[in-house]
């Protein structure tokens, strides 16, 4: 095994991360007042792509169908391969994509011990917070995680793209087609 591959951390798998706890997260200004005493940044960088100033016929939705946590770079990897085929395909027509899931809960860690005495350290920890890791959005059954706003031409590619971004996502999701009356 190379060294530099050894020295990379590797991220914890999303089953790990699946159900919804609600422990003290709170991140305040004030580093005394709050339980978390520092985040990390989100992975999202963007929730709005394409021309939003276009009015569209069509809305495409990705609909959650479980109770879950989301981590932000599993939202992140929906964007970006949403994005990129509605690029490749839909681009000169325009379209319109929103993320609808805000990844503001904060993810803890507690190592795990290895080694000898490791069954010593890990027991008796009440109130181990553990360090902040990273980011995801809880989402309920019936939460739209994405939105994409396109016209007739462009139905099946929105289409695709929402299947797309299904796939990079720890849950299943069902995607539903509106036909929009107004402008955004």
């Amino acid at each position: 095994m190379p060294a530099d591959f050894a020295a990379v951390a590797k991220l914890r798998d999303a089953r790990a991360y699946r159900r919804i706890k609600r422990p003290f997260t709170r991140v305040s200004k004030l580093r005394s007042k709050g339980y978390v005493k520092g985040a990390p940044h989100m992975k999202t960088v963007q929730y709005d792509m394409g021309n939003s100033k276009l009015t569209y016929s069509y809305e495409v939705q990705l609909i959650s169908t479980t109770r879950q946590q989301i981590r932000d770079n599993a939202l992140e990897a929906a964007r970006q391969a949403a994005v990129r085929y509605l690029d490749k395909v839909a681009a000169k027509e325009g379209y319109y994509v929103k993320l609808r899931a805000v990844p503001h809960h904060v993810i803890r860690m507690k190592p795990l011990a290895t080694g000898a005495g490791a069954d010593r350290f890990q027991q008796g920890m009440s109130l181990s917070y553990g360090s902040p890791e990273g980011h995801a959005a809880q989402v309920k059954p019936g939460k739209i995680l994405f939105s994409f706003y396109v016209n007739e031409g462009q139905l099946d590619a929105a289409k695709e793209a929402a299947r797309k971004a299904n796939t990079k996502l720890p849950m299943h999701c069902k995607i539903e087609v509106l036909e929009q009356k107004s402008s955004l």
